[in-house]
């Protein structure tokens, strides 16, 4: 079909505010967004309400649940038809910049949802994507212990069927991380972040 210059790809996404389109197909979602968003850039694509599109081969449900949790605001997988790219990229413009989501904080622990950052202090804590997920939850939580259902059912899938006891093994892993003293068992009830913990740096957790 023979296309004229006013209906080609270029004019049509001339016509429209800026979207940024991030295509990955050599590698994971995840991986990719991890190297490629960095905070910085982060901070100016919201300021300058920019959408993130993410093109890719990855089809997989968790690569796409991966790629949303990093900060993509839509997700299309290939093939795809150039109407529907284009239709995707309108629906970003009218939903408008994203609000950025308050910063939550428990003594001198901070997490950031909107730049995917945790800090002790001044200092940055490295997580993985599902640790981080897990934090957030009970933050969003404050006083509250959440039971391991509660907590599967919200940072991995409410149709988990694998061991419970994985719950465990990541609060572990966010303790050796942040502090141990930082996130409370609350017997037979579940986990929450202490509201009183000891200030911990990242330099007191390596020495250990």
């Amino acid at each position: 079909m023979r296309t004229s210059s006013s209906s080609s790809p270029r004019a049509v996404t001339s016509r429209m505010p800026p979207a940024m389109i991030e295509a990955t197909a050599t590698t994971t979602p995840a991986a990719r967004a991890e190297r490629i968003r960095t905070p910085s850039r982060r901070r100016s694509l919201r300021k300058r309400g920019i959408a993130d599109l993410m093109l890719t081969a990855k089809d997989g449900d968790y690569d796409q649940a991966d790629a949303l949790d990093l900060g993509a605001d839509d997700y299309l997988t290939k093939p795809f038809a150039f109407v529907v790219l284009i239709a995707r990229l309108r629906a970003l413009i009218r939903r408008g910049a994203p609000e950025r989501p308050a910063v939550l904080r428990s003594g001198d622990l901070t997490l950031d949802p909107a730049e995917r950052q945790i800090r002790l202090g001044d200092e940055p804590v490295s997580v993985t994507p599902r640790e981080f997920a897990m934090l957030e939850f009970l933050m969003r939580h404050p006083g509250q212990a959440m039971t391991k259902t509660a907590i599967l059912e919200n940072v991995w899938d409410a149709h988990f069927d694998g061991d419970p006891n994985i719950v465990e093994v990541y609060i572990g892993y966010l303790r050796k991380k942040i502090g141990r003293e930082r996130i409370e068992t609350v017997r037979g009830a579940g986990y929450r972040v202490a509201e009183h913990a000891a200030e911990t740096t990242a330099a007191d957790l390596k020495s250990r």
